[in-house]
């Protein structure tokens, strides 16, 4: 029987030799996992938007054709956002992956079990609304497939990624969104981005 994951470690290994990758980072844990990974000016972390992480790397993925982007979220956010899948699944963005990092635990409100807890498959979500690449994550074989994808596949592609309930030392990213979006702007556009 192989170890169980580790939300740290994967958010790692899936960053590992990132080079140009975009970083979207859904509320509370998934921000902290992606900070603690390291924290860069291409990494853009959610404050106060529960839901919205999908959808967010949706737009950035149709505005950036060129640039792979990776969404982290939670599995409590991502049941708050199902219809973001219905949406990826009909644009279709190649260059967009979405990975849910799956503890079955709301952990920013005391660790109440979510629906995965009971079964509910959101990987299965994700192949009924079109995804072409959507698969449960349990041990290290599948997690190395799933890098391969998210930087050098043809998306769009989905991973829940089943991991233990650990309450983790907060890492926080800054706080300031005009910050926030300023230094992932000229991160993205250079120059330009003082321009627009």
């Amino acid at each position: 029987m192989s170890k169980p994951l580790r939300r740290r470690d994967v958010v790692r290994f899936l960053l590992k030799d990132r080079k140009g990758l975009l970083v979207v980072a859904g509320l509370g844990s998934a921000a902290w996992d992606v900070t603690a990974a390291g924290d860069t000016s291409l990494n853009f972390p959610l404050w106060g938007a529960m839901g919205n992480a999908a959808m967010f790397g949706l737009g950035l993925a149709l505005a950036q054709p060129r640039r792979r982007v990776l969404v982290f979220t939670g599995d409590g956010e991502m049941l708050m956002g199902l219809g973001s899948l219905a949406t990826i699944g009909v644009q279709q963005p190649r260059n967009l992956s979405v990975v849910v990092i799956d503890n079955e635990r709301y952990g920013e409100t005391g660790m109440q079990a979510t629906h995965t807890a009971a079964g509910a498959d959101l990987a299965g979500v994700a192949a009924a609304c079109g995804i072409p690449v959507a698969n449960q994550v349990r041990d290290r074989a599948q997690l190395v497939a799933l890098r391969a994808a998210v930087h050098a596949g043809r998306g769009p592609v989905f991973a829940q990624v089943k991991v233990l309930a650990e309450k983790l030392p907060l890492v926080l990213p800054p706080r300031d969104g005009g910050l926030l979006k300023a230094r992932f702007r000229r991160a993205l556009l250079g120059p330009r981005a003082d321009l627009d």
